[in-house]
């Protein structure tokens, strides 16, 4: 049997900065430069990585900071965030930082930006926020945006960097985010999700009402989810497994711990609520031999005509995540396609 053909578009990473039981998160830090590195040699387009405070298994609370250390690291690959959480900043200070990024790193920086606000009532205290601040998102958008091409308002800042400079913009799926992303012309980033029928109705509608902007002029929806890849399905199921137990725990405990190898996951212990958001978790990526991930997500991709996949795959073994990446890269025969940049 021949497995299908995966279509020509940008297959692309976000890295989260995952703390592994037993390390630091510095250690996670240095993990996330050391793959991205790889991702580079692999022919992946981009790389992200993500905002999260006062997480015990999350390393990666500046997203600004990192991207600066990733692209200083690769010479290639775009570089940016998947995302900075724009309710929990200054839009002009977020404009500064990315501003300087291009400025270091022309041409290969990209500003993901998402509406979510700290994890539990301690961190958005600390952050000075409230769950309110989601609200505000479109508002901080638009004047983030307006540094960029001088609209800010009369009687703004003007920052330099970033005046003039058009650094990639991309929104993230939560809340509002494909109604926003379509109103202000601005590419789409989506995760998949189990029965789907949500996601796409979410992607068609972003579609139907996407208004061409000078940041973008046509819709462009980028899928995101996990991807393993291995010799067996058993091997490509046990890495994504700690992630799946620590996202259990955080729906059930409300904290994310850091990943524990795939053998200490109490897999006959779990309570049932555990045991639903655990599975529910693994079912929602994509995972087996090459044959499988290649039917699956070519299903994935002719049901949502995605232009775009993130791979935001995280397990406990580094050298397992690493050999999925590069199973995944022969599969889209990334090291031998020209794809236009997204």
């Amino acid at each position: 049997m021949i497995a299908p053909q995966l279509p020509p578009i940008p297959f692309s990473i976000l890295d989260r900065s995952p703390v592994r039981e037993g390390a630091e998160p510095a250690q996670a830090l240095r993990d996330t430069v050391w793959l991205a590195r790889h991702a580079e040699e692999l022919g992946y387009h981009r790389f992200w990585v993500s905002e999260h405070h006062g997480v015990p298994g999350v390393a990666g609370s500046a997203p600004a900071v990192l991207a600066a250390a990733v692209a200083a690291a690769t010479s290639r690959i775009r570089v940016g965030t998947g995302g900075v959480m724009l309710p929990n900043h200054r839009p002009l200070v977020v404009a500064e930082q990315f501003g300087v990024l291009e400025s270091l790193f022309p041409g290969r920086i990209d500003m993901g930006l998402g509406r979510s606000v700290g994890f539990t009532d301690g961190v958005r205290r600390a952050l000075g926020r409230d769950a309110r601040a989601a609200g505000d998102f479109e508002e901080l958008l638009t004047e983030l945006l307006g540094y960029f091409t001088g609209t800010a308002g009369p009687g703004a800042v003007h920052p330099r960097p970033p005046e003039g400079m058009r650094v990639p913009a991309f929104v993230l799926a939560t809340g509002a985010g494909a109604a926003t992303a379509a109103a202000f012309g601005l590419p789409l980033v989506i995760a998949a999700v189990r029965g789907e029928e949500r996601m796409r109705e979410a992607i068609d509608g972003y579609r139907a009402a996407f208004r061409p902007s000078a940041w973008a002029p046509r819709p462009y929806v980028v899928v995101s989810t996990p991807v393993s890849v291995a010799e067996t399905t058993e091997a490509a199921r046990r890495l994504l497994v700690s992630e799946a137990w620590s996202l259990a725990r955080s729906r059930t405990q409300g904290e994310f711990p850091p990943l524990a190898p795939p053998d200490e996951v109490p897999a006959g212990h779990m309570t049932a609520r555990e045991r639903e958001v655990f599975e529910g978790t693994l079912s929602n990526g994509v995972h087996g031999t090459g044959d499988e991930v290649a039917a699956a997500l070519s299903g994935l991709l002719a049901r949502t005509a995605a232009d775009e996949v993130l791979v935001t795959t995280a397990g406990y073994d580094r050298s397992a995540l690493l050999d999925s990446h590069r199973r995944l890269a022969r599969l889209a025969e990334l090291d031998t396609r020209a794809v236009a940049a997204g």
